[in-house]
């Protein structure tokens, strides 16, 4: 018998697993006996003591809070936790004094506020969240959201902050491919009707405000009174400095991959950020100055990529003399395939943060330059950071005019047919789907279009702020049809907090996905693929073009020249190691080496 804690949805329950069935514990509880379809266990349901409790477990928190110095808490009444859920008519079907209509539904929250307020007096600052959108079948109606607002501001809330969206939501509210402030509108709402009623409660917009800019344009269209940010902290806890002193150009802008934040949590990981590696590593990961002339080194980098200008820019920072050679005429790398797949333009924020740390920290960046080893002679240490190359999949026929690699679709502009067969379906093979689906139009520069397309309204027309109607998705660009070798999911290596995201996506765009398949020719019929180990079946699929994405092998070749000279050679990113390109992996190795050399 196994035991392990599990925390989820605003409730911790105890798991005990046996001969293949769930056990369930006490501490494991909600308004009603209903499981989450994110959660693998279903909660006991509070009795009325039970409530008390929570009740008095929320004021205690408040309590010890400011007894141990802290100037306000928050209480969360959102996402989908547990105040949340006695809130919606979908989770709470309770009969008692907590449930039934909106009045005793709300009960708890306003218990929770007002017994929290007598506790820790007038002058602590108490913030509630509380959910102005759900999106989710059954979530709560703008007059009742409205009903609870004004009574949290009047019942004792310092200020209300807004919550998008429960954690079960089938829509994004913080990916990268959400519009930047794409719920502003919905706190702007609120606002409004504060106003009506003479509330002068501060209201705070959330989700994906990145930016000073961004975060003045809520400001000034009269949205919110304050803005919340949280990832973009972890990307540079510097930000409101910087922002103060108008060097918002120098910020390091969070570009909500979450895959160093969300996804390593979701893996019982510690937190990070993808574009500040030392985000919750300050300890361990120090960039400490070189503590004498004398030990100042010249560093070759080879290779402007995400592993490149990190290496480059953390060891010039510390104090060395460092050349960072690119042969392409740019900086970036593969990043400058990602900033064009639609939804993914952050990344150009990421390479406008990365050139501005090359010239502050006085890295001499060497472009249009191919090195070899006979032209690192002279440097103390060499960083090869020189990336992948798209691997052969040795399909016979993939000499066909018609076959294109990755590099040529998302970095060249290559055309691209109407019918394709995309061959790999790792991260780079649903880049390039997505690229060819959506036709050069993105959605998340596009409000109105993104909401149509994830069936988003405002939650006065429906419960919950679904559409009716549901998602309305645009006709895809091309036929795309995309496939891979391994059996399964496709797409089930992807980002725990984000893949069913670009898996929807496709879905939607009518992008076929096959898995488990062998490609046996390339012609002018299209890609012949057959199934299973003794390739009895087979089957035409009809493209005009065939894009290979088939993974990658590091490029070694200047590594090796080097080593053979007897050379210290440093590799990092996919020079180290290809196979899924990793950029938050090759960011963290390569400031890790930087901050050791």
């Amino acid at each position: 018998m196994t035991r392990a804690v599990h925390a989820a949805g605003g409730k911790i329950a105890l798991q005990i697993l046996h001969t293949g069935r769930y056990a369930y514990h006490p501490l494991a509880v909600a308004p009603s006996r209903l499981q989450s379809p994110i959660s693998p266990f279903t909660p006991f349901a509070l009795s009325s003591r039970g409530v008390e409790r929570q009740i008095r477990a929320f004021v205690n928190c408040a309590a010890k809070a400011r007894e141990a110095g802290y100037d306000g808490v928050e209480i969360m009444g959102s996402e989908g936790y547990l105040i949340n859920q006695f809130l919606s008519q979908a989770t709470n079907l309770r009969t008692d004094d907590w449930g039934g209509d909106y009045s005793h539904r709300m009960r708890l929250p306003l218990e929770i506020l007002a017994r929290t307020r007598e506790a820790v007096g007038p002058d602590f600052i108490l913030i509630y969240r509380l959910s102005m959108i759900d999106l989710v079948p059954g979530g709560s109606a703008w007059d009742e959201i409205v009903t609870l607002g004004k009574a949290v501001a009047r019942g004792g809330a310092s200020i209300v902050n807004t919550g998008i969206g429960w954690h079960e939501a089938r829509i994004p509210t913080i990916a990268t491919s959400v519009p930047r402030a794409a719920f502003a509108w919905v706190t702007q709402k609120m606002k409004a009707e504060f106003a009506a009623a003479g509330i002068a409660t501060p209201l705070v917009a959330s989700n994906r405000i990145n930016t000073p800019e961004v975060a003045e344009q809520v400001l000034a269209d009269g949205c919110a009174d304050l803005v919340s940010m949280a990832r973009p902290l972890l990307a540079d806890p510097a930000f409101v400095k910087k922002a103060i002193q108008g060097r918002a150009d120098r910020i390091n802008t969070c570009i909500a991959c979450n895959q160093a934040c969300l996804d390593q949590v979701f893996q019982n990981r510690v937190s990070s950020c993808l574009v500040n590696p030392r985000a919750c590593h300050e300890t361990e990961l120090v960039y400490r100055p070189i503590p004498t002339a004398a030990a100042r080194k010249r560093i070759a980098v080879v290779g402007a990529g995400p592993a490149g200008l990190t290496a480059a820019t953390v060891a010039a920072e510390r104090g060395h003399e460092v050349h960072l050679f690119e042969a392409a005429p740019e900086i970036g790398g593969q990043l400058n395939m990602a900033k064009v797949v639609p939804g993914k333009e952050e990344f150009h924020e990421m390479l406008r943060y990365l050139a501005m740390r090359v010239q502050d920290t006085g890295v001499a960046l060497h472009l249009n330059r191919r090195v070899q080893a006979p032209d690192l002679a002279g440097f103390d240490e060499v960083v090869v950071a020189t990336g992948v190359s798209p691997r052969d999949p040795h399909i016979p026929g993939q000499e066909h005019p018609k076959v294109l690699s990755y590099i040529d679709v998302l970095r060249h502009g290559q055309p691209v047919g109407e019918r394709v067969a995309v061959i790999g379906a790792g991260g780079i093979g649903f880049d390039v789907a997505e690229f060819l689906v959506e036709g050069g139009h993105s959605t998340t520069l596009d409000l109105p279009a993104w909401q149509a397309e994830w069936g988003i309204t405002d939650p006065a027309l429906a419960r919950g702020g679904l559409a009716p109607a549901g998602p309305q998705a645009t006709p895809p660009a091309r036929q795309v049809t995309l496939l891979r070798r391994k059996k399964g999911k496709l797409g089930a290596g992807l980002g725990k907090t984000t893949g069913w995201i670009h898996r929807t996506t496709l879905k939607r765009k009518l992008v076929e996905m096959v898995g488990g398949v062998n490609y046996e020719r390339i012609a002018d019929e299209g890609l012949l693929v057959s199934y299973g180990e003794k390739r009895e079946a087979s089957a035409w699929i009809a493209c005009d073009s065939v894009v290979l994405c088939a993974g990658q092998v590091p490029l070694r070749e200047l590594a090796d020249a080097l080593q053979a000279q007897g050379r210290c050679v440093h590799l990092v990113g996919g020079a180290l190691e290809a196979g899924e390109l990793d950029a938050n992996r090759a960011i963290d190795q390569a400031a890790r080496l930087a901050a050791r050399l």
